[in-house]
């Protein structure tokens, strides 16, 4: 979680689509459309701070829970989350998220 929070700070969307679980509701087919899309984001957005509220692991699945401090067009845009990450090819990728 740490490191695509980073990569979305830094800018770097290709690390995104990298640690994006395919059969996730998150993953789109048009890569560079995708990346357009996160580049826009991390444009709008300024990335204030991460906090790991929780994390466990269950064989090749794991949740992490977490704050992350946000601000878009000057107005407060954090939220919680519990996202939901699988190993896939041997690498722990995010699936899906929910409210927190």
């Amino acid at each position: 979680m740490r490191s695509r929070y980073t990569a979305y700070c830094l800018d770097l969307p290709d690390y995104i689509i990298a640690t994006t679980h395919p059969g996730g509701p998150h993953w789109e087919p048009d890569l560079a459309s995708w990346r357009e899309s996160i580049r826009r984001f991390t444009d709008a957005t300024r990335f204030e701070g991460l906090e790991v509220l929780e994390a466990r692991e269950d064989g090749e699945r794991g949740e992490v829970t977490f704050r992350a401090r946000l601000t878009q067009h000057g107005a407060d845009a954090s939220f919680t989350e519990r996202s939901t990450f699988v190993q896939h090819d041997g690498r722990w990728r995010y699936h899906s998220g929910k409210p927190a």
